[in-house]
């Protein structure tokens, strides 16, 4: 079945990558570019089928107008695919507050504004599916990435509370946790904050180094990535988290490992906090428990 396309950052990298798929599939995909002169260059990939347009997510005035002229123009949007976003590169203390936000504004409230936009049309028709591209860096952290794993931790936060309130309408959702894959993610797309702490250098710089060396030689292959977006595209029961790479599945599951032991290791301190009786958890394992008002 051919499907209608939304994917947002294709002039480069895994959006670039998730386009392609999508187009040698035979689906029609509408893309958005940052600068006015990468449309032809994406449209010839597929004339009639690949269209793209201008749109800065961070612009949230002008998403929404765009999001309704390619519904349209092209037609319904059936597939979602929040791509666009950058990574910056420094430790939490040498990152200033501005360029925390500036990562917020592209990789969380870009994203807020495009789903927005689009999650109408989906509800009313009864069907679509919406993909976040977080990260691995989205279920676990590195020294040196602080403003872009928080970014990535928001969106996964986003993405499964949004799977449970739309899943009633026909609506999918899927958070895709890519590892290290060949693109020039940790090249020009990264924003490295400059290091003046020196305290910070036996932890950090080596950590830099190693990503700059290794950028180009990334396990990841783009073009499987693609593929792998398409399969759960067309899954009848896609799953609400793919992690993408080897890579990514031993560093999460590692970190997953250290918090399951942490938690066990702390067990008898969490459960200290309840009240004696039980009151707070009685019959209810699953749900809200009710909020008393403190004025009643």
């Amino acid at each position: 079945m051919s499907r209608t396309f939304l994917i947002t950052g294709v002039s480069s990298g895994l959006g670039r990558a998730f386009a392609t798929a999508a187009l040698e599939a035979g689906h029609t995909v509408i893309g958005t570019v940052r600068n006015p002169d990468q449309i032809a260059a994406f449209e010839q990939f597929a004339p009639g089928r690949a269209h793209a347009r201008v749109l800065d997510v961070t612009d949230t005035d002008a998403v929404a107008p765009t999001v309704a002229a390619v519904e349209a123009e092209v037609g319904p949007i059936d597939v979602l695919v929040n791509n666009a976003g950058y990574g910056v590169e420094g430790t939490f203390e040498e990152t200033p507050p501005a360029t925390f936000r500036h990562q917020f504004d592209v990789n969380v409230f870009g994203v807020i504004a495009v789903t927005q936009a689009v999650l109408p049309r989906m509800r009313e028709r009864r069907a679509g599916h919406i993909l976040f591209v977080t990260s691995m860096g989205g279920l676990r952290a590195f020294p040196g990435l602080a403003a872009y794993h928080g970014s990535k931790f928001a969106v996964e936060g986003i993405a499964a509370t949004l799977a449970l309130e739309v899943a009633p309408f026909g609506i999918h959702v899927t958070a895709i946790e890519p590892g290290s894959f060949r693109t020039d993610w940790a090249g020009r797309s990264m924003h490295r904050v400059e290091s003046t702490i020196a305290d910070y250098d036996p932890i950090f710089a080596p950590i830099r180094q190693r990503r700059l060396d290794m950028s180009g030689q990334q396990l990841g292959d783009p073009a499987q990535a693609g593929r792998a977006l398409l399969a759960i595209v067309e899954a009848e029961k896609p799953p609400t988290h793919l992690i993408l790479g080897s890579d990514a599945l031993r560093l999460v599951a590692d970190a997953r490992s250290a918090f399951d032991a942490e938690t066990a290791a702390w067990n008898e301190l969490s459960k200290s906090t309840d009240y004696p009786d039980g009151e707070q958890i009685a019959g209810r394992r699953l749900g809200v428990r009710p909020v008393r008002d403190p004025a009643g």
